[in-house]
């Protein structure tokens, strides 16, 4: 007989089968939307829906969170910047080690984000946040051996300095930083130089990090199209060996294949100024005035992303992200291969006889890619009512394009067996220290035959660029001297892994070297000189004591008119070739000891 159960039984049953289901549907939640189960690691990115980046202040505090929470995280403060703040590095290691020595002891490969160069381009802060955390939360599976760092926010200055104007062009977020930082220095146009403290801490972390692979996260401008994210890869002539010839045949195929299969087909970094996208362009050229090309000359992998200021927030970031974490899986399959063939190539440029500088492009080489591409027009401007450059997006297309990325030197330099440098040139001795360079003080003053350079002709820039003038088709003359070296002055020898580094800043013709970029631009002036009227007398000794010198002189004067009439000039050429001519005047003040 069927007994009647209880009202109360009836409303427990029902009641728990729909905690049950909103349980399922939570879990369900959970499941599409990851966030929603982070609870307290959800970023402001996620809050706002992908519309805000968060303060300099709140990047650093999700960093200290997820340090606090997880054993594998630490961070390091390291060095200041021009801002009055230090920068963070946070470290991940599994192992536990936090000790870029011991990675390297241990031929564990390195992997180095850096954001924030340009604070009006956060994409990267945004994603390194969400994809440190997802891998902390195991979402992200990550190699055991391998070690990451990331500077959160590497334009302190920039970063503090924030609006919504700065860019007029960008889609978002709401408010971000500007470009540059705070001395109004861009940050990615002074590795070499390093004149703000930004790049000086930053040299000594680079040095002390070594990575193997370092990406720096952008955002571009420039023409319109449908991709998201664009690369530029580090040349892979300027970088040379194996890792040169992996990174174009293995590594950026793999990197665009694997773009493509994550939904952000990703296309170059988009080099067409003054032409149409479709008709193809040449590699970025990144010197070592860029980070790319900075980090080049010590053998690492080096990438800039830069997506599309056009693209919406959310999609920038997501496809930074994405980026990340195609990284990781290419170190998940070649991590210990990239180490060891890097670590191979610093150990080659120990023995390395010759290096190529100031590379130009040679359009023989190319590759194809498929570019997703807007027809582009032109149309009557508003304003001045001429006609003006526009793409149109409902004209969508597809075309196979070439993409110049081949670069030969025009350069060779020899390598000496050591240079020598005064002792008092500090800034360049001080910037050759942050960047692990070895130097040798001589114990005692010592008279050396060196090979010495004279500056014979240079162009110089007539707008400053960057706090400087820089100096461009620089030609030197070579002669052989002796030269007594004092106690304390600097040798550096030509036996070490940063080779190409050295040479790159110290060989005075080289496009981006101390030279170019003003750093010895006090031999450039003259000192001292003469009083015309009493050295009359002793040029005229002097050259009856040279014959051979009285008859130049006698010959210039029948082939050149002008030189002929002109008395100021000649008694110039007189004193320009005799012993009281001002010697340290265009000798350029670092030597080198050859073999």
């Amino acid at each position: 007989m069927h007994r009647k159960l209880p009202y109360g039984f009836y409303k427990a049953f029902f009641s728990f089968l729909n905690m049950k289901k909103i349980l399922c549907i939570l879990l369900s939640i959970s499941a599409c939307f990851p966030a929603f189960s982070q609870g307290k690691y959800i970023t402001l990115f996620e809050k706002s829906g992908g519309k805000e980046t968060p303060e300099y202040g709140a990047v650093i505090d999700y960093f200290q969170l997820l340090a606090r929470d997880f054993k594998a995280v630490k961070i390091v403060e390291k060095g200041m910047t021009d801002a009055g703040y230090p920068l963070h590095v946070v470290l991940f290691d599994q192992q536990g080690d936090f000790d870029p020595a011991k990675w390297h002891k241990d031929k564990r490969p390195v992997l180095f984000v850096n954001n924030g160069i340009h604070p009006g381009e956060p994409d990267g802060i945004d994603a390194s946040m969400m994809w440190l955390r997802d891998i902390l939360l195991g979402k992200i599976k990550v190699p055991t051996d391998l070690a990451i760092a990331i500077i959160p926010v590497y334009n302190i200055g920039g970063h503090l300095n924030r609006g919504s104007f700065s860019r007029v062009n960008q889609n978002g977020p709401e408010a971000y930083g500007f470009r540059a930082n705070a001395r109004n220095y861009d940050l990615n146009r002074d590795f070499i130089k390093a004149d703000t403290r930004n790049a000086q801490s930053f040299q000594e972390i680079f040095a002390w990090l070594s990575p193997h692979i370092i990406v720096d996260t952008h955002v571009s401008n420039g023409a319109d199209y449908q991709h998201v994210m664009t690369l530029i890869s580090t040349q892979h002539n300027r970088l040379g060996g194996m890792p040169g010839k992996y990174l174009r045949e293995e590594l950026d195929p793999m990197l665009y294949e694997k773009m493509k299969s994550k939904g952000f087909p990703m296309i170059p970094y988009v080099n067409a100024y003054g032409s149409k996208p479709e008709d193809g362009w040449n590699q970025f050229k990144d010197s070592g005035r860029y980070s790319s090309g900075f980090a080049a000359l010590f053998g690492t992998l080096s990438f800039m992303p830069e997506t599309h200021m056009l693209k919406p927030y959310d999609q920038r970031v997501n496809s930074t992200y994405a980026l990340l974490e195609v990284f990781l899986d290419v170190l998940a399959r070649d991590g210990q291969r990239i180490a060891d063939m890097v670590n191979a190539d610093r150990k080659a440029k120990i023995n390395q006889v010759n290096f190529g500088l100031n590379h130009t492009i040679d359009r023989s080489e190319y590759r194809e890619f498929e570019f997703l591409g807007y027809r582009s027009g032109q149309k009557t401007s508003e304003v001045s009512g001429l006609p003006r450059l526009y793409y149109d997006r409902e004209q969508a297309f597809t075309a196979t394009i070439k993409f110049y990325d081949g670069y030969q030197e025009t350069l060779t330099i020899q390598r000496p067996r050591a240079y020598l440098i005064p002792q008092g040139w500090f800034t360049v001795i001080e910037n050759l220290k942050r960047n692990g360079v070895r130097l040798e003080r001589l114990e005692k003053d010592t008279l050396l035959t060196v090979a010495a350079y004279h500056i014979a002709d240079f162009q110089t820039a007539q707008r400053p660029f960057e706090g400087h003038y820089l100096h461009s088709q620089i030609k030197v003359t070579k002669s052989t001297r002796a030269i007594t070296f004092r106690k304390g002055d600097y040798l550096i020898p030509m036996n070490q892994e940063a080779n190409r580094y050295i040479i790159e800043v110290l060989e005075p013709e080289g496009e981006d070297s101390f030279f170019a970029w003003n750093f010895f631009d006090t031999i450039l002036q003259q000192k001292e000189g003469y009083s015309a009227y009493v050295f009359e007398d002793l040029a005229a000794s002097y050259l009856r004591e040279n014959p051979s010198l009285q008859k130049e002189l006698e010959a210039e004067r029948a082939n050149n008119p002008e030189f002929a009439k002109n008395a100021s000039a000649q008694l110039r050429w007189v004193y320009e070739r005799s012993p009281w001519k001002e010697k340290e005047h265009n000798l350029y003040p670092v030597f080198r000891l050859e073999y």
